[in-house]
């Protein structure tokens, strides 16, 4: 199962990119019912495989390939000294609770995210089965991150949770507290939360673009610091 896909695959029609402007994406969705359970779904996220609500599946786009699934070592992550101060900001005003169950407060959430921050995407209008059938899953255990300001909630991380690892679904929250960066914030309570679980892994899928600038940063840091280390030596020759 780790080496090798699943003998039943599907493969989508091509539809636009969620992630990318003038794209076309294409999925490959496990056809095995033997997969749809825990243990078999945390094998297939090494695989670079997610879930939208039961369906299980991964980008398999024919002339793109930008969309990755980023896997953090829980118990080995330390947070930036940027991350730090983010997390400084928010635990001054935010609190931390975890469900197992939806509540009635998340969906006005949800709609008032997918109204105000993604009028342009698939997702908008906002609707209830769309919601559910997305975010909910019938085969695994599913928490909810809750960050609250006082009684007000702010925002949910959707979390998928298995043996070893936690694979974060999907995250939304109330856009008047953008300026707490509530986005990072999640991630990193998502990563907080697999250190207490003990769990060794936390998953995301991201467009490579987003990653590829940073990348390029620490490259050319690489390089910067190379070069300098040449200097040195030909100074003290």
């Amino acid at each position: 199962m780790t080496e090798h896909l699943p003998a039943r695959l599907g493969l989508s029609q091509q539809f636009d990119c969620s992630y990318l402007p003038d794209r076309q994406e294409q999925l490959l969705v496990i056809l095995d019912p033997s997969c749809y359970c825990p243990d078999k779904f945390e094998q297939l996220l090494a695989l670079g495989f997610r879930r939208s609500g039961d369906q299980i599946y991964r980008p398999h786009c024919p002339i793109c390939n930008a969309c990755n699934s980023v896997r953090v070592l829980a118990q080995q992550f330390t947070p930036s000294k940027s991350q730090k101060r983010k997390l400084n900001k928010a635990n001054k005003v935010f609190t931390v609770s975890y469900s197992e169950y939806e509540r009635a407060e998340y969906y006005p959430l949800y709609c008032k995210y997918i109204t105000q921050r993604h009028q342009d995407g698939s997702m908008f209008p906002p609707d209830q089965s769309q919601y559910e059938s997305f975010l909910f899953c019938q085969w695994l255990p599913v928490t909810f991150i809750e960050l609250r300001d006082g009684d007000k909630l702010v925002a949910v991380a959707v979390t998928d949770c298995m043996t070893n690892a936690l694979s974060a679904i999907y995250t939304f929250f109330d856009p008047d507290y953008e300026q707490y960066s509530i986005g990072s914030i999640m991630i990193m309570e998502q990563i907080k939360f697999a250190k207490q679980q003990a769990k060794q892994q936390a998953s995301k899928q991201q467009a490579k673009s987003k990653q590829a600038a940073s990348t390029k940063q620490a490259k050319s840091k690489q390089t910067a610091s190379k070069k300098q280390a040449n200097k040195k030596q030909k100074t003290n020759k």
